[in-house]
């Protein structure tokens, strides 16, 4: 299982999400299924964000892999406690954390 890494910045927002999905999707399709996306440069996720993530953990796990989160600020570890999605997609201090993990 190979790895890929993704580093979006700013906001993660329904304007940047469909370009996250794709990136996501051709990731895996290249044949890296462990996904980290690396989200020390974003300040900002909403719900479009939250949607991108799980979807994308979706193919990443149907195709064998994982995606793991890293480098979480303290907006974005708000929204995912409140909506329970911590749970689902377990924030790493760093990116080799992540990668090293479980």
């Amino acid at each position: 299982m190979s790895d890929g890494q993704i580093r979006p910045t700013g906001r993660l927002t329904m304007i940047v999400t469909p370009q996250l999905r794709t990136v996501i999707t051709d990731t895996v399709a290249s044949g890296r299924s462990r996904i980290v996306v690396d989200l020390s440069a974003c300040e900002f996720v909403d719900s479009s964000g939250l949607g991108a993530l799980i979807a994308g953990l979706k193919t990443a796990r149907q195709a064998g892999g994982d995606l793991r989160i890293a480098g979480v600020g303290p907006q974005i570890a708000t929204v995912l406690r409140l909506t329970n999605l911590d749970r689902v997609l377990r924030a790493h201090d760093t990116v080799g954390g992540a990668l090293s993990a479980g």
